[in-house]
């Protein structure tokens, strides 16, 4: 059985976002560390300024984009074969 838990690499440790009740202890794991894909904006010439407004207009966007409910979006196209 696969169980998959969020969680943040910190000095040496991993701190799980949630505790799955459900896994004993001394429970094995593989762990896979995420690194953010970086967006070089200066190849696609978007400078300083465009860059500010647009983190201005999609900030209107975050709370509801937060929402747990809108996770389904994450990988879409796999929810959506789901259905």
């Amino acid at each position: 059985m696969l169980k998959t838990v969020e969680g943040i690499y910190r000095q040496g440790k991993i701190q799980l976002v949630e505790l799955p009740l459900d896994i004993q202890d001394d429970t094995h794991v593989i762990v896979t560390f995420m690194v953010p894909k970086l967006i070089d904006l200066i190849s696609l010439s978007v400078d300083e300024d465009q860059t500010a407004d647009l983190r201005a207009r999609l900030q209107t966007f975050v709370e509801d984009w937060e929402r747990p409910e809108m996770d389904v979006y994450d990988d879409y196209d796999t929810a959506k074969l789901q259905i």
